[in-house]
């Protein structure tokens, strides 16, 4: 059998229980023609979803409009409810959950196992936050009256979720906004409308009402994002994705000054400092550069080394990159393919302005020869700082590694960034990492460490990485407004 019939015959029996329908006012509708999902790991077509046009999109809106007065009004005891009857769903779906966002997204089994269970975390997370929105009372500044804040949803949000992590873009958008009052409607990545469509199913099994919860699948993302932004009655934007469509988005937005949170580009730089435990900071450049064959925003994207370490480094590092095996996610691997072939044939012209810039290739930089989109991993080595490589997001399964000359140049080197998502620093010394850490201009600094992601941290940028923080104890915040309200207090009356 060969092995685009063989993963189409795996795929169908997976994914026979999926709705590849929109999911607009409770209920599952077709589209206006299908779009293919296709299996990255070897092009074979996993499912048809139906494509959404504006018009789809206008009747999410319509669906939200209406659903939001009483779902915002909603008992807060009762939303959690909700949400905690979704929680333990999605337990008990995770084996299909995962299979399904490896045949749509290609990364390895043990990949999306983990991007499950931390969904599954941030939307417990959500459902026990939904009662502690807390408020204050305060006397005015010259005590005339009782100053009075509380907390409202900030109304129907638009959410646009990227295709590198299907499942936990989409849980931690719409955990935090159903979680506030908010009434959603999610536009998935045409990659990998299947996860969030699973989610969806989640989401309306466990008995959420008709109208708070749209799902729109789209060929032409721009149409759905114009059509939403321009209309007055949606009132938040939350994106994960590129700073390029993010700036866009923001543009769209300003004429009717729509709330928006944005998760952008990164371009993490992973210091490793002259004291640092080079098997562990090895170990951690591994994950964090290769997790998802690097396609992530918070992936190493320059690996800044001090000198005095940097060929012990370098040679350990290399060493554990030739051991990767690459291949089909369903299988035992460590890295899967690319996206789609464009993505990976764009990975010719990214190493041949490595060269130019001076990069040595020291393993890797060809495709993979097998069906799929696969590109072997990459190493290549820099002899100092290279200002070309300040404000390029590779995106990709190729490591930089650049040589310094101590902390101050490798500091110098790091925030010479438009970016400022993610960063790394590795020392032994306690102290100087909190030193250093302070002095990167990034929102996130990993510490001796090279995953950071978790319910009860603040995920998100500064620069052109990004505006506001998902998760964390804030992460709620994002999609409520504050009201103010100016209480007169009299004097106590009464008989004498």
């Amino acid at each position: 059998m060969d092995v685009q019939a063989g993963s189409r015959q795996t795929a169908g029996m997976d994914l026979a229980a999926v709705r590849t329908e929109l999911f607009i006012d409770g209920e599952w509708r077709p589209g206006d023609g299908l779009i293919s999902v296709v299996n990255p790991a070897d092009g074979s077509l996993v499912a048809e979803v139906a494509n959404g046009t504006p018009d789809h999109a206008r009747l999410a809106l319509d669906a939200a409009v209406r659903a939001q007065d009483a779902w915002g009004r909603l008992a807060p005891r009762a939303r959690a409810g909700l949400m905690h009857a979704a929680h333990r769903l999605m337990l008990e779906r995770e084996d299909v959950i995962v299979r399904t966002m490896t045949l749509e997204s290609g990364k390895p089994l043990t990949e999306s196992r983990a991007e499950f269970r931390l969904s599954a975390d941030f939307l417990l997370w959500f459902a026990e936050q939904v009662a502690h929105v807390h408020g204050t009372y305060a006397t005015s500044s010259h005590g005339g009256f009782r100053v009075v804040v509380t907390h409202q949803p900030v109304g129907p949000s638009l959410l646009i979720t990227p295709w590198n992590f299907p499942l936990l873009m989409i849980v931690r958008k719409a955990g935090a906004a159903l979680a506030a009052g908010c009434t959603t409607i999610t536009k998935t990545a045409q990659e990998t409308p299947l996860t969030g469509a699973l989610f969806v199913q989640v989401l309306q099994d466990a008995g959420f009402p008709k109208g708070v919860v749209n799902l729109i699948h789209t060929r032409d993302s721009s149409a759905i994002s114009q059509n939403l932004l321009r209309d007055g009655r949606l009132r938040k934007v939350s994106f994960t994705g590129s700073t390029r469509v993010g700036s866009l988005l923001l543009a769209l937005g300003a004429e009717n000054i729509v709330n928006a949170s944005m998760e952008l580009g990164g371009d993490g730089p992973f210091l490793v400092l002259d004291d640092a435990d080079i098997e562990l900071a090895v170990d951690q450049a591994i994950i964090c550069k290769f997790r998802n064959a690097g396609q992530a925003c918070v992936a190493a994207n320059r690996i800044i080394v001090d000198r005095k370490v940097e060929r012990d480094f370098t040679e350990r590092f290399v060493g554990k990159v030739k051991a990767l095996t690459v291949g089909n996610g369903l299988d035992a691997v460590d890295v899967g393919p690319m996206i789609s072939a464009k993505q990976r044939d764009r990975l010719y012209d990214t190493l041949n302005d490595l060269k130019r810039a001076g990069g040595a290739v020291l393993t890797g930089g060809r495709a993979v020869q097998r069906p799929g989109f696969f590109f072997e991993p990459t190493v290549v080595r820099f002899d100092g700082p290279n200002e070309a490589l300040c404000n390029n997001e590779l995106f990709a399964p190729i490591a930089t590694i650049f040589a310094v000359d101590g902390v101050e140049q490798a500091l110098d080197f790091a925030n010479e960034s438009r970016y400022g998502l993610a960063s790394y620093v590795f020392t032994r010394d306690l102290t100087r990492a909190v030193a250093v850490g302070e002095r990167l201009e990034f929102g996130m600094v990993g510490i001796n460490r090279g995953i950071m992601a978790d319910p009860a941290a603040p995920f998100g940028g500064t620069k052109a990485s990004g505006i506001g923080r998902e998760a964390g104890h804030d992460g709620i915040y994002e999609f409520l407004e504050q009201k103010y309200m100016a209480l007169t207090v009299g004097e106590i009356g009464g008989a004498a």
